[in-house]
């Protein structure tokens, strides 16, 4: 059997409707890139990118936790990304799939790379924060991240089987997500894993990986990805989990997060999970500097000032009580929606 390679187009693949060779993708992404809408033209430059000779991509990480920075990605690696979606969510050549999230980041660059490989019939639009809006019919496959997934609810059981990645989903919309009859995923993964290597149904605790995926724990409790098929290295990263078993692992929260408060080690994440029910606002905790504790843990809300019931925090024990409670009018956050923590407190 011969290897598929990246410049391998599916004879089923399709977009908007038309099906498209190697030829005259290459066609229609000059159009793109000289007459396109603002949407169309990071994919003619993506399209171009993909068949030229290079073995790799540059990529910018999110900076969602750490200075952003420009990396190479093997499209071989890709194709091998794409295989295992495929794999694990059964895709067949044919299905209909919506791509709505935008082409400059790995997330929409990779939707491109499934249809191409998989022989998905795709249908593209431009990504907003209302995706089903002027779409019509029914889809076997769809990427989105969580304000789409939570603008789209009444639409959603038009998707059979959708993913929501590029930020945590949090627990109102997660309850939400379990009335819908559509299987509906979130995903683990990254910019260095080349999107998801992993993911849980909506409603489940522990994450599973994709095929070719083996994971560990360093010393820290964090976890190690070894996708040879992905990465030629094994990815250290900085989240914390605890393993189910050697394909299944529950997500803690963010090593760089731990607040250290009077020798007790308070995970952020965990603390604003039991919160959850309690806030419409965004919120999220963080250690600030304190000569007492070595950190304390401040409460950061985003919007207006308002009155807070002591009792909602009657569901912390008493380490995890914040010590002070700050507002900030909007929190800085990626591309898609993920809040980053520091930049969004640097300038109160």
């Amino acid at each position: 059997m011969s290897t598929i390679t990246y410049q391998n187009v599916h004879n089923k693949f399709k977009l908007n409707g038309f099906s498209f060779t190697k030829d005259d993708l290459l066609r229609v992404a000059y159009s793109f890139i000289k007459e396109g809408e603002n949407y169309e033209k990071p994919l003619g430059i993506f399209i171009l990118d993909w068949f030229d000779p290079k073995p790799y991509l540059e990529m910018n990480t999110s900076g969602s936790t750490g200075a952003p920075k420009i990396i190479r990605i093997d499209k071989q690696a890709m194709v091998n990304s794409a295989l295992a979606t495929g794999d694990f969510f059964d895709l067949q050549p044919g299905q209909k799939v919506l791509h709505c999230l935008p082409t400059d980041y790995v997330a929409g660059k990779m939707m491109f790379v499934r249809a191409f490989i998989l022989g998905l019939d795709m249908e593209f639009v431009a990504p907003s924060s209302h995706p089903m809006e002027r779409v019509k019919g029914d889809f076997d496959f769809c990427g989105m991240v969580p304000l789409q997934a939570k603008n789209s609810l009444n639409d959603l059981g038009r998707i059979k089987k959708l993913i929501i990645g590029g930020a945590k989903i949090n627990k109102p919309l997660e309850r939400e997500l379990a009335t819908i009859p559509s299987k509906i995923y979130e995903t683990y993964g990254m910019t260095e894993t080349i999107t998801h290597i992993a993911a849980k149904r909506v409603g489940e605790s522990a994450f599973k990986v994709l095929p070719n995926v083996k994971i560990t724990t360093d010393d820290r409790h964090c976890l190690v990805i070894d996708a040879h098929k992905i990465s030629g290295e094994k990815i250290v990263t900085n989240d914390l989990v605890d393993l189910v078993s050697d394909s299944q692992f529950v997500w803690k929260g963010r090593f760089d997060n731990v607040i250290n408060s009077g020798g007790i080690k308070l995970i952020p994440e965990q603390i604003e999970e039991k919160l959850a029910a309690s806030f419409t606002n965004c919120f999220f905790v963080y250690g600030h500097a304190d000569d007492l504790l070595g950190e304390k843990l401040v409460l950061y809300v985003e919007g207006e000032p308002m009155t807070i019931e002591e009792s909602v925090f009657d569901v912390l024990d008493k380490y995890e009580k914040p010590k002070e409670i700050f507002y900030i009018p909007e929190f800085k956050r990626t591309a898609t929606g993920k809040v980053i923590r520091d930049q969004s407190i640097a300038n109160r």
